[in-house]
């Protein structure tokens, strides 16, 4: 069996330059308890010695994502939770792994696995998408974010919309026009017909704070303003869609 060691728990080591050596090699391990000691050990490194572990961080994630692929529940969830970790510990710089594609890999990993059945890694999974959302600026994120709204998954698409949601409620008034009112609005227009509650929600709240950015200086009759910025900006599907979510907010 493997405990499940919350971030809390795990304490630094005792000589993690000797330690880092044998990291990847525990990692690729055909032993799966192995894999899962080794995993919390890239969450120890993360929590107490991210430096040392800095450099050969990319090659981790991508060990990562396999190890998040695989069957075995155990590993599954124990690799969501070293995520969780990273993304704490390293924020921003995870966006500097560009020539692999190792955040691109493991965000789309993470939004699968939020969207299956197993409840206990689907929930461990939506945790470590809030902690993306937590640690990475908005402005970038969204920029990784907005090809998974049209998904073929419909709860791929839903995981998607809902970490945009809570992206875009980081925002202020002046980021969200530099990112685009517009586009903000495309992103959200699918969402807002989808099949799952959860879509259409969060749909419904990143078109209020674009809304809401809008109308902040319009001082006489906002809802005329928003009404013609919509119809000349959006198709006429789109901008009905989207005056209706705003009418009924």
């Amino acid at each position: 069996s493997v405990d499940y060691i919350s971030s809390e728990k795990l304490k630094p080591f005792e000589d993690p330059e000797s330690k880092i050596q044998g990291l990847v090699e525990g990692l690729e391990s055909k032993d799966w308890v192995k894999v899962c000691e080794s995993l919390n050990d890239v969450r120890r490194f993360s929590l107490h010695h991210s430096t040392v572990l800095l450099p050969i961080l990319e090659k981790v994630m991508l060990i990562l994502v396999k190890a998040m692929n695989n069957p075995r529940s155990a590993l599954c969830k124990t690799s969501i939770m070293a995520a969780s970790d990273i993304f704490n510990a390293f924020g921003e710089k995870l966006l500097d792994f560009t020539d692999s594609g190792a955040f691109d890999r493991l965000l789309l990993q993470l939004l699968l696995k939020a969207s299956q059945d197993k409840k206990f890694v689907c929930e461990e999974a939506d945790k470590s998408l809030k902690s993306m959302v937590n640690t990475i600026a908005p402005l970038p994120l969204l920029n990784k974010l907005s090809g998974y709204v049209n998904h073929g998954n419909l709860r791929v698409r839903a995981k998607a919309a809902v970490s945009i949601s809570n992206s875009v409620s980081k925002m202020g008034v002046d980021e969200v026009k530099e990112f685009g009112l517009v586009k903000l609005l495309q992103m959200a227009t699918g969402s807002l017909n989808d099949r799952l509650p959860e879509a259409r929600e969060a749909a419904r709240s990143i078109v209020f704070s674009v809304y809401k950015a809008f109308t902040e200086n319009e001082d006489e009759n906002p809802g005329e303003a928003w009404q013609s910025f919509c119809q000349s900006s959006l198709s006429p599907i789109q901008a009905q869609s989207i005056i209706k979510a705003v009418g009924s907010q």
